[in-house]
């Protein structure tokens, strides 16, 4: 019975983990092989999108970004990791670091605080 229960257990645990990710997976409306960042929290608000590098967030995104999703496409030597920076020209820290798939629909240190991103093979 104790194994029983454990199996059942587990079967729902994993379901659940299952439905959360496909949820968030789908949250954000963001291209395939794209980088999109949006103004407010949760993908809302005014949105750019990305397949390159950007060292200079114009005036309507610069140090108003609040949610971001990184839709890059992977493969072997390919930079598919994204480095928000503080600062245009890619300077000043980096405020967030995503990997490809990862989608972030807020981050309090984040925040309003980017200016510029690039395309890396690492965080």
């Amino acid at each position: 019975m104790k194994r029983l229960t454990a199996l059942l257990a587990a079967a729902l645990i994993a379901t659940g983990a299952g439905l959360a990710t496909s949820g968030s997976a789908q949250a954000a409306s963001c291209r395939s092989g794209f980088f999109c960042v949006w103004t407010d929290a949760n993908f809302q608000g005014m949105k750019i999108e990305h397949s390159g590098d950007d060292h200079w967030w114009e005036g309507d995104m610069f140090k108003h970004d609040s949610s971001w999703a990184n839709h890059g496409v992977s493969g072997p030597g390919v930079p598919d990791h994204v480095k928000v920076y503080e600062g245009r020209k890619l300077l000043g820290h980096v405020t967030l670091c995503l990997a490809p798939g990862q989608e972030v629909g807020y981050n309090a240190r984040a925040n309003d605080s980017g200016g510029s991103h690039t395309w890396t093979k690492t965080c």
